[in-house]
């Protein structure tokens, strides 16, 4: 039962079943859960913990600190994939648990607001689906989540919040980058919109326990960023002390979109709550004016959602960080309606539900883009249709009661999609074989190559040693002439009838991946 809330032992739970789900249905994705596998097996197999590490070369893309807790976990269990993959569902345990911290410390006298707010998270289906990637962005909203606590407590006069302000920004910029701070910045500097000076903390001070804060987290930074940059050699050292974070937010060179871009998928990051008009007609109806707390969630979700708009690249999980804001939003919202039943019913949210439906029961049916999708049955559609139509019909129930049944409506998509899609895809996704192959033919002392920029897919499945030689279309010919016993890995999207026979084939995500000696390709170079 849940009232003005939801028990802990609850939500652990509903987190395991996810968890076990994502665990048993699928493998490592490549090409982003396999590289990261893979950057984390280099630097442990080298035992070099200070500079990441992709096939053999220094690797900039992302700071370590997600790679060191992937250590962590091996140092004490073995290397394990589920060690892998167990990191980001913790840290979601820990976000939900922060959430919570976060909201008794702004409204001291709602308990109610602390129990909804880990539900209102977890319940967002999109962190629901997200929890069990291999991915960093949950661990940079812990850490903006900490940052914005050791805010809310130096505004109440706690001057050690600005040391968790600038230890949880230190390791934000070792989690991801300085790209934390385009999300807690903006809070601190915008503070006159939500908290009110006074004589024990002046706005000289406050900027000024601001500024102590970036400081701390400078030093942080420059502990692992200085000695890295001098150990990585010339192109790491400019990477990861301008190149990257420069050049992602003014020109990207990776998933670059217009400033626009956030709005249409803000619907699908806030589902379920946003898909309920009369949430929204009471956080209009609530008297902002008179609450630091929801000025100050306001001001973290709108700063944060027009500063990334401006940031050359995006991509969708980006925005993880301000989905706690929106549910300590509603959580304080909800907290202080009245126990009446919601007459109102959830129309468009079963009409997204519909729609969803309906496009997986179909389109699979129709599209040839990959050789699995086919395969995936209609039933799953149709449960979700089904699933609409329950959503409808269902009696009116109190606010309070809402986040427990529209969390459970969100574990129930994502186990569907999970079952119907992800089961389905997995032999297209599943690299384990291909890398074991491929580790088997360094062992036996072949050459390997692949005719394609290299992602790291096969690293730690295969447990490699050495890295694969990557080949541009120019030189693949010369390469495989002088390398007839050593193995070619080639990703295609044409059939492989195409082509003779093969050493390994596998259907590989929406094309094929195949093996070949340089002989076969050097005798067949009008097909390769």
């Amino acid at each position: 039962m849940m009232s003005r809330g939801g028990s802990w032992a609850g939500l652990l739970l509903l987190w395991l079943l996810v968890l076990l789900t994502a665990l048993f249905t699928r493998p490592l994705l490549p090409v982003d859960e396999t590289r990261y596998a893979s950057v984390a097996w280099e630097m442990w197999s080298r035992g070099d913990f200070l500079v990441p590490y992709l096939n053999g070369e220094p690797y900039s893309h992302k700071p370590p600190l997600y790679f060191w807790l992937i250590h962590a976990g091996w140092w004490l269990f073995g290397v394990h994939e589920w060690v892998v993959r167990m990191v980001a569902p913790l840290l979601a345990l820990l976000v939900l648990f922060a959430t919570a911290v976060l909201s008794r410390q702004l409204w001291p006298a709602d308990s109610a607001a602390s129990r909804l707010a880990p539900w209102l998270v977890f319940g967002t289906t999109f962190f629901t689906a997200f929890l069990s990637w291999v991915q960093f962005d949950l661990l940079l909203a812990l850490m903006v989540l900490l940052a914005l606590l050791g805010m809310v407590r130096a505004a109440q006069g706690l001057s050690t919040g600005w040391l968790l302000t600038g230890v949880a920004l230190g390791l934000g910029v070792l989690s991801k980058g300085p790209v934390i701070l385009l999300y807690v910045l903006p809070v601190a500097l915008l503070a006159p919109l939500w908290r009110r000076a006074n004589a024990r903390n002046a706005w000289w001070r406050w900027y000024g326990g601001m500024l102590a804060s970036v400081l701390i987290a400078a030093g942080i930074a420059l502990a692992w960023a200085l000695p890295a940059a001098q150990a990585g050699g010339e192109a790491y050292r400019e990477a990861i002390l301008w190149g990257q974070t420069a050049n992602r937010m003014v020109q990207s060179f990776a998933h670059a979109h217009p400033a626009w871009w956030y709005l249409p998928w803000l619907p699908a990051l806030f589902a379920p709550w946003v898909l309920l008009p009369w949430a929204w007609s009471a956080v209009r109806r609530c008297r902002v004016a008179d609450d630091t707390g929801l000025r100050l969630c306001l001001t973290w979700l709108i700063a944060g959602l027009l500063v990334m708009s401006l940031v050359s690249g995006k991509q969708v999980k980006y925005l993880l960080p301000l989905l706690p804001a929106v549910a300590l939003l509603l959580a304080r919202v909800w907290s202080r309606l009245d126990d009446r039943p919601v007459m109102q019913r959830p129309w468009l949210l079963s009409g997204v539900l519909l729609v969803t439906g309906g496009a997986l029961a179909a389109l699979p049916q129709v599209l040839d883009s990959a050789t699995w999708l086919p395969a995936i049955s209609p039933l799953w559609g149709l449960l979700l249709v089904v699933t609409a139509v329950v959503v409808l019909v269902l009696p009116p129930t109190r606010p309070a009661r809402y986040p427990l049944r529209l969390t459970l409506l969100s574990i129930w998509v994502v186990l569907l999609i999970h079952l119907g899609v992800y089961r389905t895809a997995a032999t297209a996704y599943d690299v384990q074989a291909v890398s074991e192959l491929i580790a088997g033919a360094q062992a036996d002392g072949l050459e390997v190559a692949i005719a394609t920029r290299y992602h790291g897919q096969f690293g730690f499945a295969g447990r490699l040693s050495r890295p694969l030689l990557q080949l541009d279309a120019e030189s693949l010919h010369g390469w495989a002439a002088q390398h007839p016993r050593d193995y070619l890995v080639v990703i295609l999207r044409t059939p492989l009838q195409q082509y003779p026979k093969a050493v390994f084939t596998q259907p590989y995500r929406s094309g094929y991946l195949g093996i070949w000696t340089g002989a076969v390709v050097a005798a067949h170079a009008d097909v390769f």
